[in-house]
């Protein structure tokens, strides 16, 4: 009955894949954009402690601190070594003058630490030459389109000569900066925030210690708040998730393609069970319980379950591979939890669609068969 049916049949799966298809599509890019707000954390996977001022909420509010912070850190017990570490906005004019908004991300200047920990071209050592600066691969792409990797390129960094000599691999930002490293007393000559400067002390724990028993006792002999890495990034997250409309956005979005495949699932499955309700009634009538009927109904929008969410995976999979391509959308993925998570749905989704058929093949009499 269902594969005969074609026209219905395609019809349910397209509404199941299309469903599936919007909701990962969603997700997956909001997990990405989540992702990308701890960016700057994950490019420093040295540092296992973060310290910062207290009333930080997300990086784009970044209040420096003062220099003397960095010895008083250096000075907790546990703490094996802290260097400073400078993210600033920048504003960068490119080889053909055209301006560009930066990220400017200043890394300590005797260890290096702060850096990606990827060279696609030069290495770590080659920052530690007058006005050099590495840049990410995106934003290489992006102020330098069509062009094979190449160093030596001068360029106007807040109105002073910056000259590149490295590429790096670093993580997909938050927001489609421009993204710069050079070293910290390099980064400070390029801009001018006063007194304090520092925007971040990034640390590392004795072997042996706890990293959460350390930040908080930097925290208890300090005053500033110092998180493990992990703790920062699911800060920077939670920003994201409860003071932005990215969520509800998102999620809207979902709801609406949930509502959407229930909706046209539901009404299609309906017509299928009332157009075969002859053929349910002669099962009935040589002797097929309401249990059989019940099971060949499920069995049928499982296999429609199935297919169509299939279907959609198989579409959201190609959305992102090809998405992916483009520097603007690297980064965003399709987690096997989401995928996971929506196969339930789509399962929750076609049994809350065929519950009106079910009603309407377990009332069904014998009789109408042998009616005209």
């Amino acid at each position: 009955m269902l594969f005969h049916d074609r026209a219905k049949y395609l019809g349910l799966i397209l509404g199941v894949a299309i469903s599936i298809l919007l909701i990962n599509q969603q997700v997956g890019v909001f997990v990405g954009m989540l992702m990308r707000a701890s960016a700057v954390v994950r490019d420093v996977p040295e540092a296992t402690i973060w310290v910062m001022d207290p009333g930080l909420k997300n990086m784009d509010t970044v209040f420096p601190l003062r220099n003397t912070e960095l010895g008083r850190v250096r000075g907790v017990p546990g703490v094996l070594w802290a260097v400073p570490f400078f993210k600033a906005p920048a504003t960068l004019r490119t080889f053909d003058g055209e301006l560009e908004s930066g990220l400017l991300v200043g890394i300590d200047d005797h260890s290096l630490v702060g850096a990606p920990p990827r060279f696609l071209l030069g290495q770590l050592e080659d920052l530690r030459r007058p006005d050099a600066v590495a840049i990410g691969i995106d934003s290489y792409n992006r102020i330098f389109p069509g062009q094979p990797l190449q160093l030596g390129q001068v360029l106007e960094l807040n109105d002073h000569r910056a000259v590149l000599v490295a590429v790096v691999q670093d993580s997909p930002k938050f927001t489609n900066n421009v993204t710069l490293f050079t070293r910290y007393s390099q980064a400070l000559t390029y801009t001018n925030n006063g007194r304090r400067q520092m925007s971040f002390v990034v640390a590392h724990e004795q072997p042996g210690e706890d990293p959460d028993a350390v930040a908080r006792r930097i925290r208890e002999q300090t005053g500033l708040l110092a998180l493990t890495s992990d703790q920062f990034s699911w800060k920077l997250i939670r920003f994201i998730f409860f003071h932005t409309g990215i969520p509800i956005s998102v999620g809207s979005v979902v709801l609406l393609g949930v509502v959407t495949g229930i909706c046209i699932v539901g009404l299609l499955f309906n017509l299928f069970v009332m157009e075969n309700m002859r053929h349910f009634a002669m099962l009935k009538a040589i002797g097929a319980t309401n249990r059989l009927l019940v099971r060949m109904v499920l069995l049928e929008a499982a296999v429609v379950a199935f297919v169509g969410y299939g279907v959609g995976m198989g579409l959201g999979a190609i959305f992102f591979e090809v998405a992916t391509q483009n520097e603007n959308f690297r980064g965003f993925r399709l987690p096997w939890q989401v995928a996971a998570a929506s196969a339930a749905l789509a399962v929750c989704m076609i049994v809350v669609s065929s519950q009106l058929a079910l009603r309407r093949v377990l009332r069904v009499e014998p009789a109408i068969v042998f009616r005209g």
